[in-house]
């Protein structure tokens, strides 16, 4: 059974306990959720999970570990070959850079390049 990738990204417009009643975006998230809702074909070719801002962030320990719960990070099926820069952990691959993220979703999945 083959596995297609796994994009984690947190929920826009999530709370952060130390500044009540605030809502925020990540900084590093907010072009790839740009490019998510410019081609909504695009994304039903991978999986998407938007996860909450506190840790910790359950989705993400159980995909990767406690240890690597920053996001974005996308999680590299096995429908394509690997990238030579992908790292691994506990048998998986991942990509955290955002700008390459954004190259692989280009790659991958035919998401349009960032110019």
């Amino acid at each position: 059974m083959t596995t297609r990738d796994l994009l984690l990204l947190l929920e826009p417009g999530f709370a952060d306990p130390a500044y009540p009643g605030e809502r925020f975006i990540c900084p590093h998230g907010a072009p790839i959720e740009a490019l998510l809702a410019s081609d909504p074909a695009g994304v039903a070719r991978l999986d998407v999970k938007r996860v909450g801002f506190t840790r910790p962030r359950q989705a993400v320990i159980e995909v990767l570990d406690e240890a690597h719960q920053g996001l974005p990070v996308l999680v590299l099926g096995d429908e394509q070959p690997l990238p030579d820069d992908a790292q691994t952990l506990g048998g998986r691959h991942y990509v955290s850079d955002p700008k390459r993220i954004l190259s692989l979703l280009a790659e991958r999945h035919g998401f349009p390049k960032v110019h």
